[in-house]
């Protein structure tokens, strides 16, 4: 009997020991890096300072890069996937082709920092989160805590793509929807669209707003019409607002003034006395308000359905799997 019982005992010990050293799916933080790989973080803004220094529009680029990856099926890096036999990938989505850039970017870290860390222990979904955060800062926004831990995604829907990221035609009610499919809210869906205070946005997104909206400035109107005709000249560009190369709070000025260049951004504001309205009044007018609530709203954003644990893997090069 006490054989019996120094057996079980033993078997609860191995069981509860082997329990505990099972790797789990843990929650991202801040410090994922600290011990693994200190010099990650710097290794990353070192290369999107560089890339912005030698295109300011870059900055731009690789926000929306981590907006468009965490909008279908979560944080994931799945967006930077290219097609394979297996699958056709988000890049050739509607809302992505001929659009997202900033690849080249994404590989030049990728090589930086698996050298800093001398392997590869940083995950491409986590230096879409970190250079989307370099960006911002770099370009005179927040310098928030990005949280880390992310693994990437073996896999990409085209389809999911044209499903879940929102196009600049859509309605008020059409984005808020959106967002909140997301788990995002009215907050959020205001202040992140303010990523457009960076960047240029080509005609094909802006013409039906500019000949045929009505809540829009004339002279404004006019001005876009120019670099934008009816037909042709789709991949022209202008910028999303007065100063595009400076993270500000002017994409808000913009929209009282019925200045906003998509359709989907003077959405937010119909000088109605709406919610949405008064965060953009507020926001105008306090720019520390807004810098303080975008940097929450992008850290809620990357926190959208992560892969962590043993779920998903850190790839070795982020165009593929391993």
């Amino acid at each position: 009997m006490a054989a019996l019982r120094s057996f079980l005992v033993i078997i609860c010990f191995v069981v509860v020991a082997a329990t505990s050293m099972m790797p789990t799916s843990a929650k991202l933080s801040s410090g994922f890096y600290n011990k693994v790989c200190p010099q990650a973080l710097p290794a990353i803004r070192k290369v999107v300072k560089r890339a912005i220094s030698h295109e300011p529009r870059i900055g731009a680029s690789l926000l929306r890069l981590h907006f468009h990856d965490c909008f279908v099926n979560g944080c994931d890096g799945s967006v930077l996937l290219d097609d394979t036999a297996n699958f056709t990938g988000e890049k050739t989505a509607f809302p992505n082709l001929n659009s997202i850039r900033g690849f080249n970017v994404i590989d030049d870290i990728k090589k930086a920092v698996d050298k800093a860390c001398y392997k590869s222990v940083v995950s491409c979904a986590d230096i879409l989160a970190v250079a989307a955060r370099d960006s911002v800062s770099i370009l005179g926004g927040p310098d928030y805590k990005v949280q880390l831990g992310r693994r990437d995604a073996r896999t990409a829907s085209v389809n999911d793509a044209n499903r879940n990221l929102p196009p600049p035609v859509f309605s008020f009610s059409q984005l808020l929807s959106n967002f909140q499919a997301h788990g995002l809210n009215l907050k959020d869906l205001v202040v992140l669209s303010a990523a457009h205070t960076i960047g240029l946005a080509r005609c094909t997104t802006f013409r039906a707003r500019i000949y045929n909206d009505t809540n829009i400035d004339p002279k404004f109107a006019a001005s876009a019409k120019y670099n934008c005709p009816t037909t042709g000249g789709d991949n022209n560009t202008r910028p999303l607002d007065s100063t595009t190369r400076r993270f500000d709070n002017v994409y808000f000025k913009a929209l009282l003034q019925q200045k906003g260049l998509l359709h989907s951004d003077q959405e937010l504001y119909k000088n109605n006395g709406t919610d949405s309205d008064k965060l953009v009044l507020k926001y105008s007018r306090n720019s520390e308000s807004f810098a303080k609530d975008f940097a929450n709203s992008m850290i809620k954003m990357g926190n959208i359905k992560p892969l962590t644990g043993n779920n998903g893997e850190v790839r070795l090069n982020c165009r593929k799997i391993n």
